[in-house]
């Protein structure tokens, strides 16, 4: 049974509250401006309420009070045992305000609230508290210099660290880059997406009421241009973290190297080859399992395994369970108990994703199913599992990211061709590959130029792996302990006996 089974999700959501403000130094206030914009909810095209527009002058603000906590050491300084039961009372009360929070995803981005609820909130929490954990068993080290010296390499706190997050897994974003930058006690601004404020500002709240000091997470909302730019070109940020598109990971290097030289880290788009081989005996599990994958999360992933490359002689069959998985995925209005597939983000992505489809039917892609917009109860921004056949390598929805429920498919000759194939993109996020032969798993994994390999599976995860890619997908890894190493400084002290 679903975890949401009992709740009247939609009941909830009439009585729900929702922050409006952005929080900077451990309150909520207004925009200078004054100025506010609207979070429409895809699930019926409807606003739910007015978020604070900030532009530069509250992003100065929050650099300034974020700086000031650094400097006096209410956060850097603590003892780590210190900081790591703050930061073990974040995570249970994120637990404990599980409901709230995935409402909250749910009513802003449109996912299914079991995804919500069992997916989003527990992995959110699971990050705060495993960076909790390792706060205290991260050790520096001594150089081995000789006996008339002494050398250690420290890490130190970077300083004043900004984080700027995408829609589709709005809390799950945040924990990667806010949990590891607070562990190594580091002041945070979290600048999330436009589209998903209102989980955002909610987790702030939740971190103060937990004990994270004033002034040491802060929340500013607004829109890409202004507070995040703002952000990228401030003078006083030492690092700044991006989860996004590649155009727009682009600008943050600019604005980077036009500034400070603050330090920056990338997790871009992908266009992930996910390769079934004949050599696979169960070939209905691969093709389920990867449909499954592509529509999760109503596509929107920059892992999603887009790019489906099947050797020749089981083409049609894995073009038929495709078909067949995919009209188990149904648009559903997202507070249902069991619903596996919500709303696209927004009315202006679905449109999006739909002028693709006509892109690749242009090009010659034939279609299988899907393909068009749908409603659900005559409203909201939904579209249905969509598959191509036919599709070659160079055609646009073969090398462009969707980040919709859209799947193509590809036909290859063998493993080699495969190969080649997969590696023709910009992008070199994830990749997938399924074979029951051990000689030619090694060999396409090692050969396959992405940051993330799957063999035999899809979509496995735990914070003990890092998280990143190759190419135009970026650098830098969330995740596991080498995120450490993104939010410190590397200290080496010499001293002589």
């Amino acid at each position: 049974m679903p975890l949401s089974a009992s709740k009247d999700w939609k009941a909830s959501a009439q009585a729900l509250r929702y922050p409006t403000q952005a929080f900077i130094n451990g309150t909520f206030v207004l925009a200078v401006s004054g100025k506010t914009f609207p979070t429409i909810s895809p699930i019926d095209s409807q606003p739910l309420v007015e978020i604070a527009d900030c532009g530069k002058a509250d992003v100065d603000i929050a650099v300034t009070c974020a700086r000031a906590a650094f400097v006096d050491g209410r956060w850097s300084d603590l003892e780590p045992a210190q900081r790591k039961a703050i930061m073990l009372s974040f995570a249970e009360l994120i637990r404990a305000n599980a409901d709230e929070l995935a409402l909250l995803v749910t009513l802003e981005m449109g996912k299914p609230i079991d995804d919500s609820l069992g997916i989003e909130i527990r992995a959110t929490a699971n990050c705060f508290a495993w960076y909790a954990e390792a706060i205290d068993k991260v050790y520096d080290e001594i150089a081995p210099t000789g006996p008339n010296t002494h050398a250690t390499i420290t890490r130190e706190a970077m300083g004043v660290v900004a984080a700027v997050v995408p829609w589709n897994f709005p809390l799950i974003m945040a924990a990667w880059k806010v949990a590891p930058a607070l562990a190594m006690g580091n002041s945070v601004i979290l600048k999330p997406s436009e589209e998903t404020s209102l989980s955002a500002l909610r987790l702030a709240e939740i971190g103060h009421e937990a004990g994270i000091p004033t002034g040491v997470f802060n929340v500013i909302t607004g829109k890409g241009p202004e507070s995040g730019e703002a952000l990228g070109r401030h003078m006083d940020v030492d690092g700044l973290f991006f989860t996004g598109s590649t155009r727009v990971g682009k600008f943050y290097m600019e604005y980077a190297a036009q500034s400070n030289l603050k330090r920056i880290g990338l997790e871009l788009g992908g266009k992930s080859p996910n390769i079934i081989l004949s050599c696979y005996r169960d070939t209905e599990h691969a093709a389920r399992t990867s449909a499954n994958s592509a529509f999760f999360n109503q596509g929107e992933m920059c892992t999603c395994p887009s790019r489906l490359i099947v050797e020749e002689s089981i083409y049609d069959e894995v073009l038929q369970v495709l078909a067949d998985q995919a009209k188990t995925f149904v648009p559903t209005h997202p507070l249902t108990s069991g619903a596996n597939m919500g709303a696209l983000v927004s009315e202006a992505h679905a449109n999006r994703v739909g002028e693709f489809v006509e892109i690749a039917k242009s090009e010659g892609a034939r279609l299988v199913c899907g393909g068009a917009q749908v409603r659900v109860d005559g409203q909201g921004s939904y579209f249905p599992p969509t598959i191509f056949a036919d599709v070659t390598n160079d055609m646009r929805i073969a090398q462009e990211e969707v980040f919709g429920p859209v799947l193509v498919v590809i036909k290859v000759k063998d493993a080699d061709e495969a190969i080649q194939v997969a590696n023709a993109t910009c992008f070199g996020l994830a990749s997938a590959v399924w074979t029951d032969d051990l000689s030619v798993a090694h060999k396409v994994s090692r050969s396959i130029r992405a940051g993330l390999v799957y063999v035999n599976c899809y979509d496995c995860d735990d914070m003990t792996t890092p998280f990143g890619g190759f190419k135009e997908s970026g650098f830098g890894r969330d995740k596991s302990l080498h995120a450490l190493d993104k939010y410190c400084e590397l200290k080496t002290t010499w001293m002589k006996v």
